[in-house]
């Protein structure tokens, strides 16, 4: 049986409504080569075990990472979820949890967004911390329109090291409103030098520690240059773990930080979901985005949490929001938060050093590989190598002897010919010794 909740009739009035001929016509502005050439012959039922035999056909031929030695990174990273984690976020008051609009009956809910903010504001060495966002990417566009809204300033000056989502998200996210978003090129040696480019119209500087290629760069400098112009630096990060062994974005000054959180509260899961990371000075809470959660005393001086700061669309007059962000990932923070309370300060430093150890035990022995270079003098858990042949092309051949190498700089900068060689590796806790055993023997069969 097909259930389809609207009739021909219902989809022609719609159409008709907004001006479009067609369905068709509504997906004119995505590239052909996006879209199926040709209508999918899909039959018209099945039994639930036909679809769940269907679904398993398919995703058996992925070669996901608990199959092979993987040193996938880029963004996503992937790092052991103890069991408790998972048993407790699907219990039914996170997993069922809606926004806390009424505090009376969302205490716990408020009180692990609470915690979650003091801990993400620890980490990353700021005063305050909203309630998450969707993800790092449009944490980092959201950040660049605070800055806006503080300087009253136009132009946005993005880092070659910060991560090509972030970096094309803000574009997007900002490009429309008349700000004028530069994305510098791509610094896969971290020779890039930002002092020079600050000027007096910009808004905000944007860079990323561990940079996008592994880098690691001390950004003091760079801020007070920048607010010497009277602008914001804004840090990105996209592992987390690493602030528990680096100099955290606020003691080099940052005015703004943000993160993509998914490596300390979900497994890869194929690049998502994740949770965005947000921070920065108190002196600019009321310009922050989503929102905040406060404690407080009730009326008979009981401990209680509540809602603090909502400037959003769905709370205060649309012209007035500081964001169009919705809602946050509350489970995934959940989960992030409950992850950092199991670690604790010890355990949380110690898997970051360790993280580190392991990168750098894996970067002598790729180095003494025949034609392999690190590109990467300073790091935290990955890194970037370059060698002659296509990185894309060893990947797909390592793929085939279960090693799934790392991920090819050249998919997310197909336009830089240059980058076609190198690859980024990232190494965590879950790669073994056998795990590296196998990606250097890999390497140095596919390029002999």
């Amino acid at each position: 049986m097909r259930f389809l909740p609207l009739t021909a009739d219902d989809r022609q009035a719609m159409l008709a409504a907004i001006g479009a001929e067609s369905v068709d016509a509504l997906y004119r502005d995505v590239p052909a080569a996006a879209r199926h050439p040709e209508a999918i012959d899909l039959p018209n039922q099945k039994t639930e075990l036909q679809v769940e035999r269907a679904m398993a056909a398919l995703a058996a031929k992925n070669l996901n990472c608990s199959q092979a030695a993987a040193f996938l990174g880029a963004g996503n990273y992937r790092h052991h979820t103890p069991a408790a984690l998972d048993y407790l976020i699907q219990r039914g008051e996170f997993l069922t949890a809606y926004t806390p609009y009424q505090p009376e009956i969302a205490q716990g809910t408020l009180q692990v967004l609470f915690e979650f903010q003091t801990q993400v504001a620890l980490m990353t060495g700021m005063e305050v911390a909203n309630a998450s966002m969707y993800d790092g990417a449009t944490a980092c566009a959201e950040a660049a329109a605070m800055a806006q809204r503080i300087t009253k300033r136009k132009k946005v000056l993005v880092s070659g090291g910060v991560h090509p989502h972030f970096a094309d998200t803000t574009d997007t996210f900002l490009k429309f409103t008349g700000v004028d978003v530069e994305i510098l090129p791509p610094d896969a040696m971290g020779l890039e030098d930002l002092i020079g480019r600050v000027d007096d119209d910009l808004a905000c500087v944007i860079v990323q520690t561990p940079g996008f290629f592994g880098h690691l760069k001390d950004f003091s400098a760079l801020a007070e240059a920048v607010h010497e112009a009277g602008a914001l630096l804004v840090v990105a990060t996209t592992e987390p773990l690493s602030l528990g062994l680096l100099k955290t974005p606020g003691e080099m000054g940052a005015d703004i930080v943000v993160a993509e959180g998914q490596s300390l509260a979900l497994p890869a899961g194929f690049g998502g979901p994740g949770v965005g990371l947000f921070a920065s000075r108190s002196k600019y809470l009321r310009q922050m985005p989503g929102r905040l959660c406060g404690e407080t005393v009730d009326v008979d001086g009981k401990r209680g949490f509540v809602l603090t700061l909502s400037t959003r669309e769905q709370h205060i007059r649309r012209e007035k929001a500081t964001s169009n962000i919705c809602t946050n990932s509350g489970l995934v923070a959940t989960a992030f938060s409950i992850h950092m309370t199991l670690l604790g300060e010890k355990g949380f430093t110690g898997l970051a050093d360790y993280n580190h150890a392991r990168a750098v035990e894996a970067a002598r022995r790729l180095a003494a590989v025949p034609g392999v270079k690190v590109l990467s003098s300073t790091f935290f858990n990955e890194f970037a190598i370059a060698f002659d042949a296509s990185a894309a092309a060893v990947v797909e051949a390592l793929a085939a002897k279960n090693v799934l190498a790392g991920v090819p700089a050249s998919r997310f900068y197909p336009t830089y010919p240059e980058l076609d060689g190198v690859l980024l590796v990232a190494v965590t806790e879950m790669n073994s010794d056998e795990d590296l055993d196998a990606l250097v023997a890999g390497l140095k069969e596919v390029l002999s």
